[in-house]
């Protein structure tokens, strides 16, 4: 039963691993291009340590503390620095491909031109 949970947890991040990496390699702007090793990859690679964890904690003498730590930084650190790519972005104007939605005082402006009062 444990070679199907490990066999489980294996393929789920291998999967995940592959999915991110390939939304990385495939995606068109840095803004969408982010979340592929902030999101897939790092379930992927979570899925891979947990894995390890579990393997790790059956064969030898108790809870195997390594991977559980590394897991740990894994989960803490990826959103944050997401977060503070996104953010440097943002401040050196990086341009995105999505169209932004106009302003409110742009639009407040603009005739309605359905003869409706504002």
């Amino acid at each position: 039963m444990l070679e199907y949970l490990l066999s489980f947890l294996i393929l789920t991040g291998a999967v995940f691993t592959f999915i991110g990496s390939l939304g990385l390699a495939r995606l068109r702007d840095f803004y969408t291009r982010l979340h592929g090793p902030t999101k897939a990859t790092t379930l992927g690679v979570g899925s891979l340590l947990v894995a390890s964890a579990v393997y790790f904690s059956t064969r030898g003498g108790g809870i195997s503390l390594h991977e559980v730590l590394v897991t740990l930084f894994l989960f803490i650190t990826a959103p944050v620095s997401a977060h503070l790519l996104a953010k440097a972005a943002l401040h050196l104007r990086e341009r995105s491909l999505v169209e932004l939605p106009p302003d409110d005082a742009a639009a407040a402006d603009a005739p309605a031109g359905d003869g409706a009062v504002r």
